[in-house]
């Protein structure tokens, strides 16, 4: 098969943030992803579940051989090795990963969809895209990532923290 260019989410608010989201970083390639650019990091205001401690999040440019499936669970084999536990959806975690674009695929499957179905709705998964990728489309969308943050309606806050 040949490689895709996939964007990826990562996000943590739980220990080290920072770190988790480092380590993670630096497994991609063991797990057959190659990463070929990274955003700055953002601290972001919880959706949906509000009692719980703010996330740092960021947006990964990478591109794999690995079919949409076999890369899900190359993320997740990454987060369970980091110590990562989903107590409940939209909780707390140590390390959350997502695969945000595949390609030019839109693909529906009862454990993946993509695009991720609230990427276009999400503050922290539009600013560190559209920091990498402004100009990012996927066929099905009518703007890019950036036209998308600008009309976004979500109003939680997202600060990107200065480089360290």
């Amino acid at each position: 098969m040949a490689n895709r260019t996939v964007y990826l989410s990562l996000g943590s608010n739980l220990g080290n943030r920072a770190g988790n989201l480092r380590a993670a970083i630096a497994a991609l390639p063991a797990g057959g992803v190659r990463v070929v650019k990274v955003s700055s990091l953002y601290e972001t205001e919880p959706v949906d579940y509000l009692e719980q401690p703010w996330f740092l999040n960021c947006a990964v440019e990478a591109d794999t051989a690995l079919a949409p499936l076999d890369l899900l669970h190359a993320l997740r084999g990454i987060e369970t090795q980091l110590g990562s536990q989903k107590e409940f959806a939209k909780g707390p975690r140590l390390l959350d990963m997502d695969i945000l674009l595949y390609g030019d695929e839109t693909i529906e499957l009862p454990e993946l969809q993509i695009p991720h179905p609230g990427m276009l709705r999400r503050n922290f998964v539009l600013a560190p895209l559209a920091e990498i990728a402004p100009a990012l489309m996927h066929p099905s969308w009518t703007t890019n990532v950036a036209g998308f943050l600008a009309v976004s309606a979500d109003a939680s806050q997202v600060k990107r923290l200065a480089a360290s």
